[in-house]
């Protein structure tokens, strides 16, 4: 078994198994496929929890007081906008979805949050910013997404300031009785079946429950945090552990 596999087996899952496309492009295709109805589906599907732990993601940079502040695929800029309500003076919201990115800025000029919140387009794995430009970096659900892991996490820690803080949002597996049988059950029948009907796309909402459970969760995604660079790497779960959220320093 390579390196590879033992670090992301969700490397090899992709949206489209039978595509010769790259899984980022496939990605990408996928959110700009589903973007109308991504916001909708994201908070029916996880009954509001959602926005709950996108609060918890956002406490656990504030205590630095970050000025800037990067998102990283930023989808429709949830997070982004979360990050906005600590008061720093420029948050930037990076996606490879050009559509998911669209719907994203329409929030924004709506929330007359313009003057603080930058989304654009840009590449997880190659971020076009020089070393040590933001006092914290944030990443809700993308990063089971990405090509390469560790490429993308190694960037995450040439951008971010000696001192700043991550943080990774990740959904990871329940554990216990009986949370873990009726966890397992509705990802595996009751969401790809309603995300597929709401969405009318036939891979997306097969794709998340894969992927989430090719994903090194807990202590093996902490050790690969360390590996990229990272200290005080620490893995708090959420809601009985269907999420998980990942508090790193540079």
């Amino acid at each position: 078994m390579s390196q590879k596999e033992i670090s992301n087996p969700a490397e090899n899952v992709f949206p489209d198994a039978v595509s010769s496309s790259s899984k980022k492009d496939q990605v990408a295709d996928m959110f700009n496929d589903i973007a109308g109805k991504y916001d909708f589906l994201n908070h029916f599907l996880s009954l509001g929890i959602d926005k709950g732990w996108r609060k918890k993601a956002i406490k656990a940079i504030a205590a630095i007081r970050p000025l800037t502040l990067l998102d990283i695929a930023t989808g429709t800029g949830d997070l982004a906008i979360a990050a906005s309500k600590i008061n720093p003076e420029k948050v930037v919201g990076i996606d490879i979805s050009e559509g998911m990115l669209a719907i994203g800025k329409r929030k924004v000029l709506s929330m007359h949050l313009e003057n603080i919140i930058t989304l654009q387009q840009g590449d997880s794995e190659a971020l076009e910013f020089p070393d040590n430009s933001f006092d914290a970096i944030t990443c809700a659900f993308g990063v089971r997404n990405f090509e390469h892991l560790t490429k993308g996490l190694k960037e995450m820690n040439r951008v971010v300031k000696p001192g700043g803080k991550v943080a990774i949002l990740e959904f990871s597996h329940p554990k216990h009785f009986p949370i873990k049988q009726l966890y397992q059950f509705y990802f595996k029948s009751i969401l790809p079946t309603l995300g597929k009907l709401v969405s009318s796309h036939r891979n997306a909402y097969t794709y998340l429950p894969e992927s989430v459970m090719a994903f090194p969760e807990g202590a093996n995604f902490c050790n690969i945090l360390k590996e990229c660079g990272f200290k005080e790497v620490a893995a708090r779960t959420l809601t009985f552990g269907i999420c998980t959220l990942y508090v790193a320093t540079k």
